[in-house]
């Protein structure tokens, strides 16, 4: 793109050091990955701010720097604007002309599910005929057929979205569901994208390090929502505490559907549930007004291959934004659904004697749910719920005591160990998840900090019918050390340590 063109469609203030017939060839918020002819734009964050890599960037070959005042020693042109994140989404949506104008955005926002529902609504759409992409926590797809593509983040910077929605319109896909991260949402990330549906999962303590308080928490999913334009889906999830703080600030002219158990405010519903160790069986009931034939049964019965009382309502939320949005029919949505397997790292079975589940859970909530799941897999009385794991460093760490207590409540024995420690002291956040443990029993509550190692000593304390939930990591295939990030991936220790049967 010339620069000339970008400069009659954007805000600024005064542009420095312009020169003749410039051409942009690509927009990046990196130093380390700007090349030649590149636009670099410097944008402050939380730890480190643009401005001060501006330089390095020049020296790799940018031919343009955004920035909010004058920098010396660069001889680029610079564009000299008030806001250099606002200027980042107009750039990037002018430079990949308006990818949403093509493609449906689809948000998921919440504390926990928004991986799953993803996973699910992506895959009812193709299943269905309408091709679509995924942006989120495992990396980004631009249809169900592609592999996963790395992303920087859960949410990706606006110019790396912008780039992923083009992706995704280039091959003609219809349709992108992303997962709208609290932190995405708050910096504007997601800023300039036509946003289609947005779908609220749920809202519990998470990232307090980040927004402090819960107020600010639920602010800033609450702005998706407030911003929603007329004709668009807000999908709620009824049964959620915040849910009446998330309608009072939809737009009026914004279809509201709101999804539930035997919820009576709720426009689609799951009753009649009943659980096993990898499927679930429910009645899906859905208000006849929301069918496209009213005259077509609107309820049905589902068995899908995801266990969990959590699962029913990722699913909830999927076939929500299906019947909204993809306007699709409940026998469509059946065939589709009942397809679906589990992602990676999200209640998946890695071994069955002993049943072994890891789980990416890493909040009081998720790591609450997980284990009320497994329990309910529990078939006789003499199955001892094993649960293991830890928590993150340099992140909230108010709830690590709350993540004990619920362990502790909840499984036979508890094995802690350590999560990410980033630059925190391993022992110092196990010290911190133990506060929360009413009685330090040597008999069911055990301490090991290499997690490797943890996870090698379970077969030490479980028998061949017992149930070990493997939390905070998921699909992680690293740990993040204090100087390092080495491999390690939960699944691939379980079944090695417990090989009698893998899948």
């Amino acid at each position: 793109m010339e620069l000339n063109e970008l400069l009659k469609k954007i805000n600024y203030n005064e542009v420095k050091n312009l020169s003749d017939n410039i051409i942009i060839n690509g927009i990046t918020i990196d130093s380390n990955k700007t090349r030649p002819g590149d636009l670099f734009v410097c944008i402050r964050g939380n730890n480190a701010d643009g401005h001060n890599f501006a330089y390095d960037a020049y020296n790799n070959g940018a031919n343009v720097v955004i920035c909010d005042h004058y920098l010396e020693n660069i001889k680029s042109t610079q564009i000299i604007v008030d806001n250099t994140q606002q200027s980042l989404i107009e750039v990037s949506n002018i430079f990949y002309n308006y990818p949403s104008k093509d493609v449906k955005a689809i948000a998921v926002t919440g504390t926990n599910g928004k991986t799953t529902v993803s996973h699910i609504l992506e895959h009812v759409l193709e299943q269905n005929g309408e091709k679509c992409g995924l942006i989120g926590t495992l990396g980004y797809k631009v249809n169900l057929n592609d592999c996963y593509h790395p992303t920087q983040n859960t949410t990706p910077q606006a110019n790396e979205l912008q780039s992923i929605l083009n992706q995704i319109r280039t091959y003609k896909s219809k349709y992108c569901v992303f997962e709208a991260s609290s932190h995405a949402i708050s910096q504007n990330r997601i800023g300039g994208i036509n946003i289609a549906a947005a779908i609220f999962t749920n809202l519990t303590q998470d990232h307090l390090d980040y927004h402090v308080t819960m107020q600010n928490y639920f602010e800033s999913k609450a702005k998706l929502f407030k911003n929603l334009t007329q004709n668009s889906y807000a999908i709620i999830n009824a049964d959620d505490k915040y849910s009446d703080d998330f309608l009072k600030v939809i737009p009026q002219n914004v279809n509201v559907i709101l999804y539930g158990i035997n919820n009576e405010k709720a426009n689609i519903k799951a009753h009649d549930i009943e659980f096993h160790d990898d499927y679930t069986v429910y009645k899906l009931e859905v208000d006849k007004k929301l069918l496209k034939d009213n005259n077509c049964k609107n309820v049905i019965e589902l068995k899908i291959k995801l266990s969990g009382l959590f699962n029913v309502y990722n699913s909830l939320a999927a076939i929500s934004c299906a019947i909204g949005v993809g306007n699709l029919n409940l026998e469509s949505i059946k065939k589709s659904i009942e397809e679906v397997t589990p992602v990676r790292g999200r209640f998946e079975i890695v071994n069955t004697s002993p049943l072994v589940i890891v789980d990416y859970a890493h909040t009081p909530d998720g790591l609450e749910n997980v284990l009320k799941a497994a329990k309910a897999l529990k078939k006789e009385a003499s199955q001892k719920l094993i649960c293991l794991f830890g928590c993150g460093g340099d992140r909230d760490a108010t709830k690590r005591p709350k993540m004990g207590k619920i362990a502790d409540e909840l499984a036979d024995i508890v094995v802690i160990t350590s999560d990410n420690p980033r630059s925190e002291n391993p022992d110092v956040i196990i010290s911190d998840i133990l506060t929360g443990i009413k009685t330090m029993d040597n008999k069911r509550i055990f301490v090991e900090t290499d997690r490797k190692q943890a996870i090698e000593f379970i077969p030490k304390i479980a028998n061949i019918n017992d149930i070990i939930v493997i939390a905070g990591k998921g699909h992680e295939t690293y740990q993040i050390l204090k100087d390092k990030t080495i491999h390690f991936d939960d699944r691939e220790i379980a079944q090695d340590v417990f090989p009698l049967m893998k899948i």
